[in-house]
């Protein structure tokens, strides 16, 4: 899923535009007991509690595409009588209204989620009419091309409030806040099917995890079942590691410098796209060999690439690639480049030493304050 598809969906999480049929929940307590179960039509809720079930589920769909947010496609053998796949589209087909397969749900996650504390699994079920568009983009309500159904699972903590003082309005006095278990944002969440090219992608789902660097393996493999990507920040560890693997004793300034710009130039390319940029093996190396290496160190490229990233793994762009600064670090010296000017900075040899060099064009700062350059 783009941006723009992630969007069409959130934009479904308001009283005005909702079209969710139902919701159903179960509340798991720290030892894993399941404690309470809900079931319920989606409008029949209060409209209050509507509002904070609508926060809860915008925040499932938030993040950035390839950290926070994660398109996950399902292997074959999951799609089969008995696979991941072919439960999780029976759930949706049931229309949340089979006791036992919500039951068996449940205790899929309850089995394989890891969190020290209690929690709430909550999912929905939604048809969307999805509208048609002209080929100006335009929505047309009246021209409807299919209906998206699909459900939405979000687990999310449940912690006391916090201690305090509160005022009683009918008593007029300050008292001691008395302390509620308080449902948090969600740490984890999906949406099955993806909605790919505005249509239901059955063989895909979107993945949510708060926290970019702890995907949650163990559920990702035995709920989804899908393959467990990289994640964002070992993505970029991988590539660094890739890089000094590859150059080896050529790993210099200007051979990062050479590889940066080589990146700079596909985000050029592709800045007006909506989907993120994905760098398969294959264009790592053609990024690598444009940079300038030499024929012994591309030799390298295929085995170091296979031992650090992995044969089949991809890489996100965004993950690889700071779009904020070209950064130069020495244990004593941090310098930061506007990542499009690298070439103000350069290596010299000067009286016998290895120097930094940086061009200063126009004016300079130095604490604060401006300096003529000498």
């Amino acid at each position: 899923m783009i941006k723009q598809e992630i969007s069409e969906i959130k934009k479904l999480f308001t009283e005005r535009n909702c079209s969710i049929t139902r919701i159903c929940g179960c509340y798991v307590d720290g030892e894993k007991n399941k404690k309470t179960e809900l079931k319920q039509a989606f409008l029949a809720l209060p409209e209050e509690e509507m509002f904070k079930y609508f926060e809860i589920l915008r925040k499932s769909l938030s993040g950035t595409i390839g950290k926070n947010l994660l398109n996950l496609e399902f292997p074959l053998e999951s799609e089969s009588e008995g696979g991941t796949q072919e439960f999780l589209l029976r759930l949706r087909d049931s229309k949340l209204r089979d006791d036992a397969l919500l039951e068996q749900f449940y205790d899929r996650i309850i089995e394989s989620y890891e969190y020290v504390g209690n929690y709430l699994i909550l999912l929905i079920h939604d048809a969307y009419d999805v509208p048609g568009r002209t080929k100006d983009g335009a929505e047309m309500e009246d021209a409807s091309d299919e209906v998206y159904e699909y459900i939405l699972a979000c687990i999310c903590p449940v912690d006391l409030s916090k201690t305090g003082l509160s005022y009683n309005a009918e008593e007029n006095t300050f008292q001691n806040r008395l302390r509620d278990w308080v449902v948090g944002m969600p740490d984890t969440a999906f949406l099955f099917p993806a909605f790919n090219d505005r249509s239901a992608d059955i063989h895909s789902t979107l993945y949510y995890s708060k926290n970019a660097a702890d995907l949650k393996d163990d559920f990702i493999d035995k709920v989804l079942g899908c393959s467990i990507p990289l994640p964002a920040d070992c993505q970029k560890e991988a590539f660094q590691e890739l890089v000094e693997e590859v150059l080896c004793d050529n790993c210099s300034v200007e051979a990062i410098k050479n590889i940066h710009e080589e990146l700079t130039e596909i985000v050029q390319e592709h800045k007006e796209d909506p989907d993120p940029v994905v760098l398969d093996k294959n264009k790592v190396e053609t990024i690598f060999a444009k940079s300038g290496l030499d024929d012994d160190s591309m030799k390298a490229f295929d085995q170091c690439y296979d031992d650090t990233v992995g044969r089949n793994t991809e890489l996100m762009l965004d993950n690889i690639y700071s779009s904020r600064s070209f950064e130069v670090k020495t244990p004593d010296v941090t310098v930061k480049v506007n990542p499009n000017r690298t070439d103000l900075v350069e290596t010299k040899l000067i009286d016998g030493r290895r120097c930094l060099v940086i061009d200063l064009q126009g004016s300079a700062e130095v604490n604060g304050v401006t300096v003529k350059p000498m």
